[in-house]
């Protein structure tokens, strides 16, 4: 497993940025930092690298975008060495406070996150010189935030980006209610976007308009499909032909038959009954 580690400040934006490598999978993570919030904090299996950057960051409190091991790894120490408090939805509040549950690959790679304590987001903040909007941003994730800083534009959307063309996906996401929070984000004023594992996206609407728009024309092509009598995994063959490592790594956590599923789902609810999604 090789790992790297870069920081640079982006238009008063701190970034930590997470990197390894195992093969041919790669897995990066970024946390962010300005005005005294500190947005997620990196996996367990990088804390060494992620510590000597928020050595030197004057924390007011921590906001975790969502529940995720690559973004919650190393609140626990945070927390007990910085004593700093740390705000998240509340739908996963109480699983953050236990040990971590989630499969043996993903412990691998992100490390076991330890318990920590959270206390519940609100719909707005406030930082030193700003007011923040909580945006609910749920599809990769229940509990799934976005944070807009409302002074300067600009927009932190943890995973709700990651990609324009999503080709694999976590079981547990789901794509028709992925697509409504984009249309969601998209009603706010904002320009720029910091995505927690694409990075800074200069022109960040374009980039989660053009994501809206090639998820959109998806679910329209799998309906259509589905109308026509094929089977989700036929539909899914034909979609998506090329399998990704992290499909056979994860045993089929990740895999884009799930993309596949949940928007038949939601047209279908007895599919879902009758695959166990």
């Amino acid at each position: 497993m090789k790992k790297n580690f870069e920081q640079k400040i982006v238009k008063g934006v701190q970034m930590g940025h997470g990197m390894m490598s195992f093969k041919n999978i790669k897995l990066n993570v970024h946390c962010y930092f300005m005005d005294g919030i500190l947005i997620d904090t990196g996996a367990k299996s990088l804390e060494k690298l992620f510590k000597p950057f928020f050595k030197h960051l004057d924390i007011d409190k921590v906001v975790i975008t969502h529940f995720h091991e690559d973004h919650t790894g190393c609140a626990a120490s945070l927390q007990k060495e910085r004593n700093v408090p740390i705000f998240m939805d509340d739908t996963m509040l109480n699983a953050c406070r236990k040990k971590a549950d989630y499969p043996l690959y993903r412990q691998l790679f992100w490390g076991k996150r330890k318990p920590f304590r959270a206390e519940p987001i609100g719909e707005t903040f406030q930082s030193r010189h700003a007011s923040w909007q909580v945006i609910k941003t749920p599809g990769h994730a229940i509990d799934h935030l976005s944070f807009l800083n409302k002074e300067t534009g600009q927009l932190f959307t943890g995973d709700l980006y990651c990609q324009e063309k999503t080709k694999v996906v976590l079981r547990e996401e789901n794509m028709p209610v992925l697509i409504d929070s984009l249309k969601r984000t998209l009603t706010y004023d904002f320009d720029e976007v910091f995505c927690s594992h694409a990075g800074h996206l200069k022109n960040g609407r374009t980039a989660l308009k053009r994501k809206l728009d090639y998820l959109l024309d998806l679910q329209g092509t799998i309906l259509n499909m589905y109308e026509e009598g094929k089977a989700p995994e036929e539909i899914n063959a034909e979609l998506f032909p090329k399998k990704y490592p992290i499909t056979f790594f994860s045993s089929g956590e990740w895999d884009s038959i799930h993309i596949v599923r949940t928007i038949i789902n939601e047209k279908d609810p007895s599919l879902a009954l009758s695959s166990g999604t």
